[in-house]
């Protein structure tokens, strides 16, 4: 092979046609290589400056997001507000300030890569006051597992000098304590080595509630419906000082670190080929305004009849077509729901199948026989019941001897309901409330079957209106979500304890282990922790009098 470097002029013009024709495809080897290097560069720089270009965007958001927090707290009309709302405002407030701040911080976490150390924050911080000597207190020794000098030439043991000392406050229900954690510090005097074991990563860094005490704020605030204030109270009974504020920030943190996990819990929803979908009305707080404007939140939920149980909820702020249809973009399969119209977007989809709730058809029967207001409202329950029977009897079978037994038993009732129901409506006047029920049943009577052609689709709808009743006992004690950003961190914690609850977690063990490991688990297995794979880790309980301190 010709050394094209190593030519010369003359010795070009001295070459053979053969050996002139290696040459030329030589360069054009060369100048290929060159230019998928080139186009290689490029490509790797252009997504640098796109993924640049996003997180900027995000980081810009957030800091309006932050400044436009400023701006309400110090600057709304406030006054416009009664006092529970006012509460709730500043609680709000306090819980997206948090929230904000974390997502920032690990934006700007992500651009440096250096490991410098940030600079200090010269904000001046409220005093924090200190954890009350009565509480329990658990040690946790941190010690080097080698002690001897790592310099080759000295290996001397090393003398321990001292030790940092943290606490923060965790919490079993009922009873507060404090972990001590007692890192102990070793030094090598010959060499003037330093050897301490790291302090393990929090949700609150440099904060003093454990990832336990996090996870009970947030489950007393989403799961038992316990505003701030009268946590506090609480609290306050065991001799610990939680403002509002405090707890509003803790859950603002937590909620914002729980954000991978609810996408990996919407991702496996929506995985399933047959989805319950229904929405309620919240109310959410509009701070420049002073009042309060109708917001919903969506909830969509594996079928009734799978394996594998989960529920993801939305928060919206309304009720459109859009909203679904963002949600559900890119899913396909058969969607149970009631008659509102917003889904119809869904059908319009290739591969999207509507599936009715019989149960709505069969309360508009049930609303007329209560009245007494007609004789044929009591046949259709009657005829409906037998189908629910049929039904009760098909719950435990697999997919497919339940489409076989519904086919079997429930094809000849549901038909013989279709005639009854075409020949009843020919003889009741138009107009009446008998007849509009009828109307109902009629016209969505392909979707309301669609459980007699797959054995995976319920009968109707009542799974995901029963995983609704949460928001339900919620709205009766917190009134109103006090901001969009509130109402979306509501959604994702409420996904994760009611997702826990269906496969029989408690909440709150669930959010404590989660909460710990997340700091330090690897994105890539973020499945992992959903509710339906959950394995609790394995930790030895501490034997009373040896790792106990009393205050």
């Amino acid at each position: 092979m010709l050394d094209i470097s190593a030519l010369k002029t003359e010795d070009l013009k001295a070459l053979s046609k053969g050996a002139v024709t290696e040459l030329a495809a030589q360069l054009i080897a060369q100048l290929s290589a060159q230019q998928a290097a080139l186009t290689a560069k490029d490509e790797h720089i252009a997504r640098r400056d796109r993924e640049i270009k996003f997180k900027d965007a995000k980081i810009e958001r957030i800091t309006f997001e932050l400044a436009r927090l400023k701006a309400w707290k110090f600057g709304a009309k406030t006054e416009a507000m009664n006092a529970q709302q006012r509460q709730m405002f500043e609680d709000t407030l306090a819980e997206d300030e948090a929230d904000l701040q974390a997502q920032l911080q690990a934006l700007q976490g992500e651009g440096d890569q250096t490991g410098a150390t940030p600079p200090a924050d010269t904000q001046r911080k409220p005093r924090r006051e200190k954890l009350p000597e009565h509480l329990r207190r658990v040690e946790h020794r941190h010690e080097p597992q080698d002690t001897k000098c790592p310099t080759p030439e000295c290996g001397q043991q090393m003398v321990r000098i001292g030790e940092d000392v943290s606490e923060r406050l965790d919490i079993v229900p009922a009873e507060f304590f404090v972990h001590r954690h007692i890192r102990g510090k070793w030094v090598c005097k010959c060499c003037q080595l330093l050897r301490q074991e790291p302090a393990a990563p929090q949700i609150i860094d440099k904060g003093q509630p454990s990832a336990g005490l996090i996870a009970h704020t947030l489950v007393s605030r989403f799961v038992d419906h316990l505003p701030y204030y009268r946590q506090a109270q609480i609290n306050a009974r065991s001799g610990v000082h939680t403002p509002r504020s405090t707890l509003a920030s803790w859950s603002g943190a937590g909620g914002a670190s729980l954000a991978p996990l609810y996408e990996a819990q919407r991702a496996f929803v929506l995985s399933a080929s047959v989805l319950h979908a229904d929405e309620t009305p919240v109310s959410m707080l509009d701070p420049g305004a002073g009042k309060t404007a109708r917001a919903y939140v969506w909830a969509y939920a594996r079928g009734e009849h799978d394996e594998t149980a989960g529920v993801v909820y939305d928060f919206c702020t309304g009720r459109g077509s859009k909203y679904p249809a963002q949600f559900l973009h890119r899913w396909r399969g058969t969607l149970t729901c009631d008659d509102y119209k917003a889904y119809d977007v869904i059908f319009k989809q290739d591969g999207c199948v509507e599936a009715g709730c019989l149960a709505h058809a069969r309360r508009r029967f049930d609303e007329l026989a209560k009245a007494n207001a007609s004789t044929v409202a009591l046949q259709a329950l009657a005829r409906m019941a037998m189908i629910y029977r049929i039904e009760s009897q098909a719950r435990e079978m697999t997919a497919d001897d339940r489409l076989a037994y519904r086919q079997q038993h429930a094809q000849p009732v549901w038909d013989e309901l279709h005639a009854w129901m075409q020949h009843e409506r020919q003889r009741v006047p138009d107009g009446g409330a008998i007849a509009a029920a009828l109307d109902y049943s009629l016209k969505r009577w392909n979707a309301l079957g669609r459980f007699l052609g797959n054995g995976a689709v319920s009968v109707d709808n009542n799974h995901i209106e029963n995983l609704m009743r949460p928001w339900a006992l919620g709205r009766k004690s917190w009134l109103f979500a006090g901001s969009e950003l509130a109402g979306k961190r509501a959604a994702m914690v409420m996904t994760l304890a009611q997702s826990a609850r269906l496969h029989g977690h408690d909440p709150w063990a669930y959010l404590k282990d989660v909460l710990e490991r997340l700091m330090e688990h690897p994105n890539h297995r973020i499945d992992e922790l959903l509710p339906h794979r959950w394995i609790p880790l394995a930790r030895a309980l501490p034997q009373p009098g040896l790792q106990f301190k009393a205050g």
